[in-house]
């Protein structure tokens, strides 16, 4: 995956890395609606849980990502980030589709140090045309005047093109892929998934994520990922690609640690410096750590 010929440069010491695609829920806080009603997922996940599998894989700190569209979520995520110092922020939510709350639920969030993006489960809201409502747009441009950049999950089939869309009409939005919009394995729908990346990638107010690329019935491996990861590599470049491990969305395709082994396998092939903006200098950047800056 190495995006230049050079040999990439190894190194035995520490490399800090930053997660920016973790979640946490409690199902005494809230109902996440989506999630099965059995297998891994249908249980509590909590911050002493991930902190065990981020030790594990030596990752120092994790951005917390909303999992619910709801208040009680992005509150209960902030208080997370209070008590404990490895949580480097948090992609919290509000009502994009109602610009005056959207505002007193900003007002009410940023009064958190923690708060570092705004995200809403677009795949799951059954406007196929989300992004592009007025309202929402009025919504986002405030986002982008406060500095605030904008995460959209699973984009693909549904949503990337309006990506693009949307990066045109507000240029001063910092917009987040992730998990690359979620690339599909059949071989036609993977080359226009391509095609729309690309475009995507054309803005410069674009960056995406490397995280969630398990696949429904397609083998978790190093090889399966590779396609999706050297599209991103190509589209944006290292200093627009950002790791993010999707626990415990991971954990019917083998948790953090396989999640981790596949990425970092990738991410190793590339030089220091490279290596260096996919692990932490993109997400600390694109969600403004100063205080993760070391």
């Amino acid at each position: 995956m190495a995006s230049d010929t050079s040999k990439p440069e190894r190194s035995d010491q520490h490399e800090p890395v930053l997660d920016t695609h973790l979640h946490l829920w409690d199902r005494t806080v809230s109902t996440y609606a989506w999630l099965p009603p059995e297998g891994p997922l249908h249980a509590d996940f909590t911050a002493e849980q991930a902190h065990a599998q981020l030790t594990a894989a030596r990752v120092d700190h994790a951005v917390l990502v909303q999992a619910e569209d709801s208040e009680a979520d992005t509150a209960s995520m902030l208080a997370q980030a209070d008590r404990h110092p490895w949580i480097a922020g948090v992609v919290g939510w509000i009502r994009l589709d109602d610009p005056a709350t959207a505002e007193r639920q900003l007002d009410r969030w940023q009064s958190h140090p923690a708060l570092c993006g705004i995200r809403h489960l677009v795949h799951d809201d059954p406007r196929d045309d989300f992004l592009e409502l007025p309202a929402v747009r009025r919504s986002l441009a405030l986002l982008a005047r406060r500095g605030l950049p904008f995460d959209v999950p699973d984009a693909w089939p549904r949503h990337l093109t309006g990506v693009t869309a949307l990066a045109d009409a507000l240029p001063e939005l910092t917009i987040v892929v992730d998990h690359l919009g979620k690339p599909p394995a059949d071989p036609a729908a993977f080359r226009a998934w391509q095609d729309a990346l690309r475009a995507a990638a054309e803005r410069p107010n674009v960056v995406a994520k490397l995280s969630g690329l398990q696949t429904p019935g397609v083998p978790f491996t190093t090889e399966a990922v590779r396609p999706a990861a050297e599209t991103a590599l190509a589209c944006f470049g290292p200093q627009r690609l950002m790791y993010g491990g999707d626990w415990p969305m991971t954990l019917p395709a083998g948790g953090y640690a396989r999640a981790w082994e596949i990425t970092s396998a990738l991410i190793g092939e590339l030089s220091a410096a490279e290596r260096t903006h996919v692990l932490s200098g993109t997400g600390t950047r694109v969600y403004g750590l100063r205080e993760f800056v070391r």
